[in-house]
């Protein structure tokens, strides 16, 4: 099944769900109903890979969207976070194959994944939020402080660092780093490892590991959500 900017399989019981706009992978409201899309379907599966295509994993939100109005800025965050959310929060294991360039909420994605391998390569992976003038959102704000490593949570966050895949290994984006061929595979190795996990025990763990970050998360959304204006270059 392919979706324009999504294409979803089943391998062995795993989803392998790819995004490919021919460009950049921007997160715009096609590309979150696609991965919404391929999501309600992998539900059936025993666990899920997400990919990028070559070089890239996502540059973030649509860029001609959160420069076009406030508002449609606002309702784009909107409909992104509650696709990452869903990803945080998703019940099968999700493992992330970082093709290339994950930035802004590409690389939030990495941290909503269960597990992120990343392709070796000159490739950017980071929250550039503040480097473009914008306040970080508190949803990516807090899933970097549960996911990312302490050392390193300061200069992601608040000082814009950018890292390469090795780098961001060591930051907590990235858990493997591996030659490009091999990335995809990597994760579907990975995400088959995982779905042999029994559930309920690994369903009911995620949601406890993660249900502080969520309700924070929820408890800020809207408020947060609604001082954004438009936001050039995420």
């Amino acid at each position: 099944m392919a979706n324009h900017n999504v294409a979803y399989e089943l391998r062995d019981h795993v989803a392998l769900i790819v995004m490919d706009d021919g460009k950049v992978n921007a997160l715009s409201h096609e590309m979150l109903a696609a991965l919404h899309a391929a999501l309600d379907r992998a539900q059936q599966a025993r666990a899920v890979v997400l990919a990028g295509r070559e070089r890239r994993l996502s540059g973030g939100f649509d860029l001609r969207v959160m420069t076009s109005s406030p508002e449609a800025a606002r309702a784009l965050v909107t409909a992104g976070a509650e696709l990452l959310l869903r990803c945080y929060t998703f019940p099968r294991p999700l493992v992330v194959a970082c093709t290339g360039h994950a930035i802004a909420a590409g690389a939030v994605l990495l941290l909503a994944a269960d597990l992120r391998i990343g392709a070796e390569g000159d490739f950017k992976i980071g929250l550039n939020e503040v480097a473009i003038q914008v306040p970080m959102p508190i949803f990516a704000l807090e899933m970097a402080r549960d996911r990312l490593s302490k050392r390193h949570f300061t200069a992601a966050v608040t000082q814009a660092r950018m890292y390469d895949p090795l780098g961001a290994q060591d930051a907590g984006y990235l858990d493997e780093v591996v030659p490009p061929a091999a990335a995809i595979e990597t994760a579907l190795a990975h995400a088959r490892r995982l779905a042999a996990l029994p559930d309920p025990a690994f369903r009911e763990t995620k949601q406890h590991e993660r249900a502080a970050t969520v309700r924070l998360i929820r408890d800020t959304l809207a408020a947060d959500i609604a001082r954004l204006t438009s936001i050039p270059g995420s």
